[in-house]
């Protein structure tokens, strides 16, 4: 593919690596189509790291999954059997991650994933070499189910896509939820319009709708929402309300409550540095996609001081050691290689001419996820 060959000569220009680097990263991620700024943000952040870093032991080669399982894999199958990647990173997508992951730890490569935290990996199909940096799929949404209760919400309409990360979404709602359900949907994967699930909401006699609906499907339905009249409040994932989408949903945003285990204000010398590095470096603030590539990327180097990815024992301990100044502030490993980690409530706001979050609330404090109990490691 011809992005490949561009995005490996700027990678390498940037890094000034040599072709026999210490360290070979495999970045599979959606730069094209739908869902590109996830996978553009989640680069863009590692990539940040990498140069703050200055490392000459390490080599970044690009692809672009198309967000298509089939290229995702053969990409895959490419970098381990001809660019002999020693790690691979950067899928978004669940469906994609299930695709890929399995078959390239059990070939004893390293999967750090910046996104993508299906239940399967983080249960009975955890792996010593897959460590999750963002998030079980879960749990965002379990915190959205704990304050939609801790609020006195006490019927929800609730809807995702029907893919993994959709699924899990509606489990972990309802994990912390309490109340009832006045109705549960599954919508298609890529959905632009959504008519006919706002036409139930109208009818289900709902207090509240939450709703797990990342990039354009969730610019989609919070426009479509905002001019139905309907007028119930909204709950969701930092997912549906990130930095890239709100510019695009403007005020029918403003004052929704959402969950995330970042924000752009939480208070640490790292996370304002981040901020601040990442929009003079491109012009635009940072999301939590940004905020987990740029974890994900120092992740890797932490371990890259501590062992030698060649000794496989030493650098999986490195990698769980987890010995670096996350942009979340505290951050950790549990037994299945998620992590354990505060997830917060955030309210969007306008900040002059920029729709943007503000935390307002600890929704989960050092949460783990629901999984960790059915991994043998």
């Amino acid at each position: 593919m011809k992005l490949r060959s561009a995005a490996l000569a700027a990678s390498m220009a940037l890094l000034g690596a040599t072709a026999q680097a210490d360290v070979k990263v495999g970045m599979i991620t959606t730069l094209s189509g739908g869902g590109a700024g996830l996978g553009i943000d989640v680069r863009d952040g590692f990539m940040l790291a990498v140069k703050q870093a200055g490392r000459s032991d390490l080599e970044v080669v690009i692809e672009d999954d198309q967000r298509k399982p089939d290229v995702a894999v053969q990409l895959a199958d490419k970098m381990i059997q001809s660019e002999k990647v020693d790690v691979l990173t950067g899928i978004i997508w669940s469906n994609l991650a299930m695709a890929v992951v399995p078959a390239a730890t059990a070939q004893g490569k390293f999967y750090l994933s910046p996104n993508a935290g299906p239940s399967p990996l983080a249960g009975k199909g955890c792996h010593p070499n897959y460590f999750n940096v963002a998030w079980q799929n879960d749990n965002l949404h379990e915190a959205a189910g704990a304050y939609a209760t801790d609020s006195g919400l006490k019927n929800s309409f609730i809807l995702a896509p029907n893919y993994p990360a959709g699924k899990d979404a509606l489990t972990g709602y309802k994990r912390f939820f309490k109340g009832d359900l006045a109705g549960e949907l599954y919508t298609k994967l890529g959905q632009t319009d959504y008519a006919a699930e706002i036409a139930q909401i109208r009818a289900s006699g709902a207090d509240s709708v939450f709703f797990f609906l990342p990039g354009g499907m969730g610019i989609s339905f919070l426009k479509q929402y905002a001019a139905s009249g309907v007028d119930l409040p909204l709950v969701g994932p930092a997912f549906s309300f990130d930095q890239g989408i709100l510019q695009a949903v403007g005020d029918a945003a403003i004052g929704v409550k959402n969950t995330s285990q970042w924000n752009k204000d939480i208070d640490n010398a790292e996370n304002a540095a981040f901020v601040e590095s990442f929009q003079a470096e491109f012009g635009r603030l940072p999301s939590l996609y940004a905020s987990q590539g740029f974890d994900t990327a120092n992740l890797l180097i932490s371990a890259m001081d501590k062992a030698d990815v060649a000794d496989a024992d030493a650098f999986r301990a490195a990698l769980k050691a987890a010995e670096f100044d996350s942009v979340r502030g505290e951050f950790s490993f549990g037994n299945n290689h998620h992590p354990i980690q505060n997830i917060y409530v955030r309210e969007v706001i306008k900040e002059g001419d920029v729709y943007t979050n503000k935390i307002i609330a600890t929704g989960l404090s050092d949460h783990a996820d629901a999984y960790g109990a059915e991994c043998k490691m």
